[in-house]
């Protein structure tokens, strides 16, 4: 692929984010991207006005979750007369560091990979970042995939670059928790070339809608198992 010339859009599903996402949007190196897209999942607060000052394109997603704000934002890449090479997920929290996206996107431009995933696991993360069961969880999705699949991943991280065709091709469907590992796992199915980068992570911004309730946590595990043994 050729480095100077592919073109880059970064999709940020944001639930009531207006303190974070002008820190997430301020902080991606806007010289890679083509657009910044906000899919504004039903948020009550001014998450739609803060991204539409910043500079991104703001896109509705009336649907409440994690999966569906990602693909409303699918949905309006899919719309545009020229789609991108690659696409870049992050999450509107600011817990990632928007400025590391030159180490994700780089497997592919460098490598040709298909998908590269932004390890929290390998990385520098904030004590508390992560709540223990959240760490728990991704270490048994991430050992399920390898057993199952023989592909190996250390976390299912939100901030991700995977190729337009690729993304495409596996056909996402999941609206809420299983986003995440829905792509690992057809990554897997599909045999992409896959890589991991080490990734800094800090505490979000405001709570968190999942990991913060016991509710939400048991929920996303559920969702994250089910997953993963649906799709074999």
């Amino acid at each position: 692929m050729n480095k100077s010339q592919a073109i880059i859009d970064v999709i940020i599903p944001a639930y009531n984010e207006e303190s974070s996402i002008g820190k997430v949007i301020a902080d991606l190196p806007k010289e890679m991207l083509r657009h910044i897209i906000v899919c504004d999942n039903a948020s009550t607060d001014n998450t739609a006005q803060v991204a539409l000052d910043a500079g991104a394109i703001v896109v509705p997603a009336p649907k409440k979750g994690y999966g569906s704000a990602c693909l409303q934002g699918i949905a309006y890449v899919k719309s545009r007369e020229q789609t991108p090479d690659i696409v870049v997920f992050i999450d509107g929290d600011y817990s990632d560091y928007p400025s590391q996206l030159t180490e994700v996107v780089q497997p592919i431009l460098d490598r040709d990979m298909d998908m590269v995933i932004g390890s929290r696991a390998t990385g520098d993360m904030e004590a508390g970042a992560m709540m223990p069961q959240q760490i728990f969880g991704n270490w048994l999705a991430t050992n399920l995939i390898k057993l199952i699949y023989n592909y190996q991943f250390t976390d299912l991280g939100p901030f991700r670059a995977i190729k337009w065709d690729k993304l495409v091709e596996i056909d996402m469907q999941d609206e809420d928790f299983g986003w995440t590992v829905e792509m690992q796992v057809k990554a897997a199915k599909f045999k992409f070339k896959t890589s991991e980068v080490p990734v800094k992570y800090r505490k979000r911004i405001g709570k968190s809608k999942v990991s913060g309730t016991i509710k939400g946590t048991l929920l996303a595990g559920h969702k994250i198992l089910w997953t993963i043994f649906k799709l074999m």
